[in-house]
């Protein structure tokens, strides 16, 4: 049973055209969101702060600063709603695996790496 989960995994992954992005990148992800009868892409721009990589279940959050206000989202990172994650600018050196740190920055500080 755990072989056949393993395979349908594999197959599944390789479907998705995913860039490679690292724990400080700036990235930009657009997702479909669904109103009704017609389909709106609304992006959403920010520093990846974490990402867990376990399979179909890996996961990225991204966090940005709106008027001030820290606003972190987590998205699946094989999420049938997102349509496209570009790399805006790669990160220069990170020594950390997760960037907690940024939670308590105010201002440009909370935005550059």
């Amino acid at each position: 049973m755990d072989k056949v989960r393993i395979l349908l995994e594999e197959e599944l992954i390789k479907d998705k055209n995913i860039p490679k992005f690292n724990v400080g990148d700036k990235v930009r992800v657009i997702t479909k969101i669904f109103e009704q009868d017609k389909v709106r892409l609304s992006p959403f721009e920010g520093i990846v702060i974490a990402k867990n990589d376990k399979g179909i279940r890996s996961s990225f959050t991204v966090r940005r600063v709106s008027f001030g206000e820290g606003i972190e989202r987590v998205f699946p990172l094989y999420s049938p709603y997102i349509e496209k994650i570009e790399v805006i600018q790669p990160a220069k050196k990170i020594k950390r695996a997760k960037l907690y740190y940024l939670r308590k920055r105010i201002g440009k500080s909370a935005t550059e790496v």
